[in-house]
């Protein structure tokens, strides 16, 4: 499987979790995105942004001036097809 990094830090909330969305989007199914931040709230949103949108959270790390947060975008998706 994919695994990409993706900087986010320097931006403040929404644009961590908005471009992470976009990240996940366009990554192919099963890549894992490790995605590096530095505002308080992006830890909350991106999880958040997971959960609504049907990616997996796997991890958070906190270092001594940002955070990691795995992501993976599922090989299936779980969301139902609209009619």
């Amino acid at each position: 499987m994919d695994e990409e990094e993706l900087d986010l830090r320097g931006l403040k909330c929404p644009l961590p979790a908005l471009l992470a969305r976009r990240a996940l989007a366009r990554a192919r199914p099963g890549t894992t995105i490790m995605v590096l931040v530095d505002d308080p709230m992006a830890p909350i949103d991106v999880p958040h942004m997971c959960r609504s949108e049907g990616y997996e959270f796997l991890e958070s790390e906190r270092e001594k001036n940002h955070t990691r947060l795995k992501l993976r975008r599922p090989v299936r998706t779980s969301r139902r097809s609209r009619r």
